[in-house]
């Protein structure tokens, strides 16, 4: 053990020091520490959660990447249909990222009952449909399976199903308009074998997933013929590039969006989350320091007679002030503990028991999410420390200023 660490353990371990007038300034010093990583920990959680958490729903509903006809025009109804004769389907071999790619087409209908109506848009989806994110959207009932033979079972979100005062089991006409208006639409009683919820009003309001098959005879399509391609991959943070992959691979006469064009609103939206984190960061580490800084400076005017003396004896400016940032640098260790010890725990209670509840109509989800990873906790760790630390060699360099026989007189 070192001279300069073994003097600022014995001056942490001293009564004179607990008892100290700089004792309540160093205890608000660790307060601000521990407050500081609460609230920074906070701010991550739950806005990166928040992020995935709204991206995981948009994906739900579109892939990450969308594969379709130029000439969509981003109409809510498949147009004209896409052969599934191409080399990326079944499977997306030339870009490894890709994990799953499904084929689904769209179509308009009215949803007519004895005393309402309502605008709806059919998503016809196959035997290859991932129901990966649905399982975790239904609330009642069970997914419907198209791997057999064509059926009328359809999954319905509660918001249409409160709406139009429709539960399980229910049987429903849905009237699909023909391209020839004046002929009459082609009429199907679907049945509700499940509710959903994804907290996206903007997909809610309007989708009912259904057999793709239906669409393709109301549109005399052929059994291998689909509106568009779906294409989920690996991993988000790559989502850019393989785009660009996957858009080099696609025909021609077909055009590859990622999802965060086709809807650029929401991703700008959540974009803005890494701006509110990056300030709270910033503030807290600011406030933390500062308050690290009175503790510090307190502590060595408090200590003058000591740092005189230790002069006198022959200790060089730069030990005694290791001596400080020794015990600074205590001071920020157990401001972490407790800040680490009582965040974790606010995030724990939030993740499993969703105490704060948000309106799914301005957040899209009905509770804060919270994203924990260990990577992040101790970036925020060692960066606060580091920070503080760095923050703490400035003040301290006001040792090499105090003289040893003034030192030693002050009072």
């Amino acid at each position: 053990m070192n001279f300069e660490f073994f003097i600022a353990k014995r001056i942490i371990d001293s009564k004179a020091y607990k008892s100290s007038i700089s004792a309540p300034i160093i205890k608000i010093g660790i307060v601000a520490i521990a407050l500081g990583i609460i609230v920074m920990m906070i701010a991550i959680a739950t806005g990166i959660g928040l992020q995935q958490k709204i991206r995981e729903k948009v994906i739900a509903f579109n892939g990450h990447s969308i594969i379709e006809n130029y000439d969509n025009n981003n109409s809510q109804e498949s147009i004209r249909p896409i052969s599934t004769d191409k080399d990326f389907y079944p499977e997306f071999k030339s870009v490894p990222e890709v994990s799953h790619i499904q084929g689904t087409a769209t179509k308009s209908g009215i949803i007519r009952l004895e005393n309402d109506f309502e605008y709806v848009v059919v998503k016809g989806v196959g035997a290859d449909y991932n129901w990966q994110y649905f399982k975790d959207f239904l609330i009642e009932g069970r997914l419907p399976d198209y791997t057999k033979k064509l059926n009328a079972d359809i999954l319905m979100s509660s918001y249409l199903a409160n709406r139009l005062q429709l539960k399980l089991n229910d049987k429903i006409n849905t009237y699909f308009l023909k391209e020839d208006t004046s002929k009459p639409p082609n009429v199907r009683t679907f049945n509700i074998v499940g509710i959903y919820d994804s907290g996206l009003q903007e997909f809610d309001q309007l989708y009912v997933i259904g057999d793709i098959r239906h669409i393709q005879k109301f549109n005399k399509w052929k059994d291998n013929q689909v509106g568009r391609f779906e294409v989920f991959i690996n991993d988000y943070n790559t989502l850019e590039q393989t785009g660009n992959d996957i858009y080099k691979q696609v025909p021609s006469q077909l055009v590859a969006k990622t999802v965060d064009k086709e809807y650029p609103l929401i991703f700008e939206w959540i974009a803005i989350f890494d701006n509110n984190i990056y300030a709270i960061i910033g503030i807290m580490i600011l406030v933390a320091g500062i308050n690290m800084i009175t503790a510090l400076l307190v502590l060595i005017l408090e200590r003058t007679q000591m740092i005189g003396i230790l002069k006198a004896l022959g200790s060089a400016n730069l030990s005694i002030r290791k001596i400080f940032l020794y015990n600074a640098a205590y001071l920020i260790l157990k401001g972490l503990f407790w800040g680490n010890l009582i965040g974790i725990s606010l995030l724990l209670l939030q993740k499993y028991f969703g105490l704060i509840p948000l309106d799914p109509k301005t957040y899209h989800v009905s509770a804060v999410p919270v994203y924990i990873n260990i990577g992040y906790i101790i970036a925020l760790n060692v960066g606060t420390f580091i920070l503080c630390l760095l923050m703490l060699l400035i003040p301290s360099y006001i040792i090499s200023k105090i003289s040893p026989v003034k030192a030693i007189r002050f009072d």
